[in-house]
């Protein structure tokens, strides 16, 4: 399979993740955004991997069942501390105990890519795993943190590519993209494996 038969593909992100979008837009592959509007599991029953792979699942298939002659792609991002997953912060509040919890320690991201071939039928489940290291947060800045760029779209209620987010973050050992929302390289291998 060639890089040109890949940049030649038809594209669903099936995502309503403006982050993730202009990704695939930075590595050259045309796409549309279809929002699954599938529920996204919360559960702690679960350990990471499995949790974003049955998210990561359900956003592709729901979307992939409408579709025959694209590929598709569904993703699900989460932080774990400890043994506790970090979803999507539900409020302000909730935002604010999340950076409070992974301030001065260390946490894990995790990214599940689920692609679908929606051609010739094949799909394949593969997952990031990121580690990052924040510094000591003081209270003042959670505030400004939170009130200012509300940060309810992202888990773990950070970001660490356009905003304030990135002064968090003293140093990551893996895929810089994963904590984004968007393995790169991950997503490029699994793209290789259905075409």
């Amino acid at each position: 399979m060639s890089l040109k038969k890949i940049l030649a593909s038809k594209y669903i992100l099936a995502s309503k993740s403006q982050r993730r979008a202009n990704l695939l837009t930075q590595i050259g592959l045309k796409h549309k955004i279809v929002d699954s509007k599938s529920d996204e599991l919360e559960v702690s029953k679960y350990n990471p991997i499995k949790l974003v792979q049955i998210n990561a699942l359900n956003k592709s298939r729901i979307v992939a069942a409408n579709y025959k002659n694209e590929i598709v792609i569904g993703a699900d991002t989460i932080v774990l501390i400890g043994k506790t997953i970090l979803h999507k912060p539900a409020n302000l509040k909730e935002a604010k105990a999340y950076l409070k919890m992974l301030s001065g320690k260390k946490h894990y991201v995790y990214t599940g890519l689920n692609v679908i071939n929606t051609k010739n039928g094949k799909e394949e489940f593969a997952y990031e795993k990121t580690e990052v290291f924040f510094r000591k947060l003081k209270d003042d800045e959670i505030n400004y943190y939170v009130n200012k760029f509300k940060p309810l779209d992202k888990a773990g209620a950070y970001g660490i590519q356009d905003d304030f987010g990135c002064l968090f973050i003293e140093k990551i050992n893996g895929d810089y993209y994963n904590i984004v929302g968007l393995p790169l390289v991950k997503l490029y291998t699994t793209i290789q494996k259905v075409i």
